[in-house]
C-alpha cells in the first residue's frame, strides 16, 4: 500500500484524508460526507492508520 499526502480514502461509510505524512507518522481527517470541509484531526502511527484503512480504497473525490 503507498501512502502519500492528501490522499482520500473510504471504508465503509468514512472518509480519512492524510494531512501530513512522515516515516513513522500519519496526520489524517475523518471527513463528514455531507460537508467535506468539517472533520476531526488525529494523528497515530503509519502502522495504526494502516490498520484502520485496511480493506479500504482510495478514492479521487468525496
Amino acid at each position: 500500500m503507498k501512502l502519500s499526502q492528501n490522499q482520500l480514502w473510504r471504508k465503509e461509510n468514512k472518509f480519512y484524508r492524510i494531512v501530513r505524512l512522515e516515516r513513522l507518522a500519519v496526520d489524517y481527517k475523518e471527513l463528514d460526507p455531507m460537508d467535506p470541509d468539517k472533520g476531526d484531526h488525529y494523528s497515530v502511527s503509519k502502522k495504526e492508520f494502516c490498520r484502520l484503512i485496511k480493506n479500504g480504497e482510495v478514492v479521487d473525490q468525496i
